[in-house]
């Protein structure tokens, strides 16, 4: 495994959000102590078998909540849980992909397909924590396919290829991989600890409609649902990259107020979370929850944990 690398490639313009009122102050300081228990619970052995991560594009939280042109989201969104406060962290959508896996967005402010960086990601981290990761992306043609676009592929989308460190180790590469693959990883149990799934463009709703998305996730997700991997201990969490506004947590700017989901088979369920958080949140959350360490903007105390919700 190579080691862990960073380098500061390019300054962060995000602002870096802060707690101003009382108020908040106290839900921060509860989200903390509850982050805290999950931590000790993880490297005490628990924590998710699974966490499948799908991004869809492109919409607000009142785009899809309550939108009668989503209704398989919206079931989702009532069986299981919602973060009510969540924001994008800018636009447009390649910066909120990079703060999802590496907690900063290197002062990226377009959808650039030539900025690459030397710095540590979530691959590196589970990686060295002894866990598996792949990325599975609709319409990539084959593993460790390194152009801009495929089909309805399109690397912007796609994280873990602006890392050298994965882009340039042809082994670690091979963990990207077509959608496809996910399908006989779980007909034959070798789901990763991590399972990332970008949709093709039209299926994310960045050029279908909000209705063609829902389909898409109707038809999908019931097959992650349905597997061992997920019932038995394994979390799907649903999130979009960017709203149309820049609405941000905390106080800050960011990328528009989004809809996030989470849903496990042992709870909580009909439940929805008041914390503010973004991005760098979720990142946190899901390092916390297997023990490891924050990175980037994740180990600052602005955005929330979403500990609440996930099963204790």
């Amino acid at each position: 495994m190579l080691p862990l690398r960073w380098s500061q490639a390019g300054a962060d313009r995000v602002a870096r959000p802060t707690w101003r009122r009382l108020g908040v102050a106290a839900v921060a300081v509860a989200a903390l102590a509850t982050a805290a228990a999950v931590v000790l619970a993880a490297r005490a052995g628990r924590g998710p078998s699974h966490v499948f991560l799908i991004v869809m594009e492109n919409r607000g939280y009142e785009e899809v909540v309550g939108n009668p042109d989503a209704p398989y989201v919206n079931r989702l969104a009532q069986e299981y849980t919602l973060a009510d406060g969540y924001f994008a962290v800018g636009h447009p959508s390649l910066p909120n992909y990079l703060a999802l896996v590496a907690g900063q967005t290197f002062g990226v402010e377009d959808d650039c397909t030539d900025c690459f960086f030397d710095a540590p990601t979530l691959a590196d981290q589970l990686e060295a924590a002894g866990r598996t990761w792949r990325s599975y992306q609709e319409d990539l043609p084959e593993p460790c396919f390194l152009g801009e676009a495929s089909g309805g592929y399109v690397i912007r989308h796609n994280p873990f290829l602006y890392f050298r460190a994965v882009r340039d180790d042809p082994a670690r590469c091979t963990a990207v991989v077509p959608l496809t693959q996910l399908e006989a990883d779980l007909a034959s149990n070798r789901v990763p600890d991590l399972a990332f799934v970008t949709p093709n463009l039209r299926d994310d709703m960045h050029d279908g409609s909000t209705a063609e998305g829902d389909r898409w996730l109707a038809s999908f997700v019931p097959k992650l649902l349905a597997s061992s991997a997920w019932r038995d201990g394994g979390v799907l969490i649903i999130t979009w990259d960017e709203g149309s506004s820049d609405d941000g947590c905390c106080g800050q700017p960011g990328g528009g107020r989004i809809a996030t989901i989470v849903a496990s088979a042992q709870g909580p369920h009909g439940y929805r979370s008041p914390a503010a958080t973004n991005h760098y949140g979720l990142l946190r959350t899901i390092e916390d929850l297997w023990g490891l360490d924050h990175l980037g903007h994740a180990a600052e105390p602005g955005p929330a944990s979403l500990s609440d919700l996930f099963p204790r």
